[in-house]
């Protein structure tokens, strides 16, 4: 499945959330304080780079920022700066686990709405390897904060068009699931012995959808990628109406969620 988002790399670019200037500015802050005379950088290694959209948020705030991805179409988009942030990328192919450095360090690894396809064991080691002294290790997602009325309207639909689904992603708060992943960065973290502590960070922020950015956004999800077509235009459909019925747009809250470390022993 972290393969699937390249079929359409262009629309998730896109569609897809950036990140809040608030965090980009804290983890920045973060790598230039554990930055030594001896470094270069700041250096920033983006593990799932994707389109690159958290990786242009990082070069625009002064970082050098080289990309690892599992998918070569969205590596490819991310190289050529076909997205709405322009700029081209250096990005390289691989599973990071498998990744080979070639001996290069960096400031910080990163890792924007990608760390639950890691290993959280070998994803953290491998981090901890390519880290300079005191470098930083920062994951972080994008999680939906619906109101109350909005989650109720989408609910609905996905109770009527797909009913025999195990997962309702608006049937209960979105932070709920997600805190599994938050805990299995943060216990990866931890058994790898060479990092602090890790910290986690919660960014509350929003943004205005019109109904066609909100399925514009729709149909970059992972579950929209597996359904039937028939289900899909159903689903859009039905979340097009809700949308109208709610004035032709809407706000969604935003907590962007980070788990940070710095790293405190060579490996």
């Amino acid at each position: 499945m972290a393969e699937s988002f390249g079929s359409d790399a262009e629309r998730y670019d896109r569609a897809r959330p950036r990140y809040p200037d608030a965090m980009v500015d804290a983890i920045t802050s973060a790598i230039t304080a554990a930055i030594t005379a001896a470094s270069p950088g700041p250096d920033v290694l983006d593990v799932g780079v994707g389109t690159g959209i958290a990786a242009r948020q990082f070069q625009a705030a002064g970082c050098t920022v080289l990309g690892v991805d599992v998918d070569a179409r969205m590596a490819e988009f991310a190289r050529r700066g076909g997205g709405l942030d322009g700029g081209e990328l250096d990005v390289e192919v691989a599973a990071f686990e498998a990744w080979d450095p070639a001996g290069r360090t960096f400031d910080a690894v990163i890792a924007g709405q990608t760390w639950h396809w890691i290993d959280p064991v070998a994803g953290a080691a491998k981090a901890a390897e390519v880290l300079r002294p005191g470098g930083q290790l920062a994951v972080f997602w994008n999680v939906f904060q619906p109101s109350p009325d909005i989650a109720e309207a989408f609910a609905e639909i996905y109770r009527r068009v797909l009913p025999d689904s195990p997962r309702n992603p608006w049937a209960k708060s979105a932070l709920d699931p997600y805190s599994t992943l938050f805990t299995r960065a943060v216990d990866g973290i931890r058994q790898t012995g060479a990092f602090g502590e890790p910290e986690r960070r919660q960014f509350d922020w929003e943004r205005g959808y019109t109904r066609e950015e909100w399925l514009d956004q729709l149909r970059t999800g992972g579950d929209a990628s597996r359904l039937p077509p028939a289900k899909l235009a159903e689903l859009l459909s039905g979340t097009g109406a809700a949308i109208d019925a709610m004035g032709g747009g809407f706000t969604m809250r935003y907590a962007t969620v980070v788990v940070i470390a710095a790293l405190t022993a060579a490996t």
